[in-house]
This record gives C-alpha cells, sequence and structure tokens, in this order.
C-alpha cells in the first residue's frame, strides 16, 4: 500500500476517501458491476470507523485498540462477518452509551459518544443480514460476494 493511501486514511474525510476510491476504480477501467459495489461498501465501514476514529477509540476486530485508521484496519473491518459484528458492537455500545466489547481501557470506552448506524444497517439489510439477531447467519453467497469486494479494494489501495 502507497504512503497516500496511508496519509488517506489517517486524516481524511469520508467523502475525499469515497472519492479517491471512485477515481482509481475509473482509473483502473474495473467493471461497473465492482464500481457499483465498492463504493457503498466503503461507505458502510467508513461510517463508524471515521467517528471511531475521530474519537480515539479504534479498535481491529479482535477488540484491540488501534491508533490510527490505516488501510490494513479499513481491510480487516472490509470481512463480512467482521462487519456484522462492528454493527453489533457499535449498536450494543449507543444503548449503554459506553464502548462494549473491546480492550480499550475503561476509561477510554466510558468517553465514547453514540455512532450512526443508518449507513451500516441498511447495507447490511441490503444483503440479508439480520439486525435483529446476531447469532442469525447470512447466505454465504453474500459472504463471496464481499470477499471480491475486498479484493478490488485491496487491489486499489
Amino acid at each position: 500500500m502507497n504512503k497516500e493511501s496511508y496519509e488517506l486514511f489517517k486524516s481524511g474525510q469520508i467523502q475525499t476517501i469515497l472519492d479517491t476510491l471512485s477515481s482509481e476504480l475509473i482509473t483502473r477501467n474495473e467493471s461497473p458491476f465492482w464500481r457499483d459495489k465498492v463504493i457503498p461498501f466503503s461507505e458502510a465501514i467508513l461510517s463508524v470507523l471515521i467517528p471511531l476514529r475521530e474519537s480515539n477509540m479504534l479498535f481491529n476486530p479482535e477488540g484491540k485498540a488501534q491508533l490510527e485508521l490505516t488501510p490494513d484496519l479499513f481491510l480487516e473491518w472490509s470481512n463480512f462477518v467482521s462487519l456484522k459484528t462492528l454493527a453489533f458492537t457499535i449498536q450494543k455500545s449507543n444503548e449503554a452509551n459506553e464502548l462494549l466489547r473491546t480492550k480499550l481501557d475503561k476509561a477510554t470506552c466510558k468517553e465514547y459518544k453514540n455512532i450512526d448506524l443508518k449507513k451500516l444497517g441498511d447495507y447490511l439489510a441490503r444483503y440479508t443480514v439480520n439486525l435483529e439477531d446476531e447469532n442469525l447467519d447470512f447466505p454465504i453467497a453474500n459472504y463471496n460476494l464481499h470477499q471480491g469486494v475486498s479484493n478490488v479494494i485491496k487491489s486499489l489501495l
């Protein structure tokens, strides 16, 4: 991954990151099928990761604290199972007014401010992720599709 990608994720705003990805998709002449998937998927992830970054509360799918948003961390969350877990973690945290299910220190977790889950929730619902019961699975075809989307994103970064 190039230095520009790291700087972009470290401090860029959602729209700037999405515009960069969109531009790369066009430059690399990716098929319209992938172009139609990459941007909404990225926006769904970033709609949660950017607020966590701004609050200094980033964590990886294992719950370990992360100092900055990097392309690598973004890609870790782009796994569809991880993204579903992120949605439920933030939902439970919003309800508790405290960041839950992470290994961040307790004082930091108490400073948590609610994060809007509309974009992420709408995105997951489109791919038949049950947003009421975390234990219910989703069709394997949706998982496979998102592995392809992740691979396209990885190639762009």
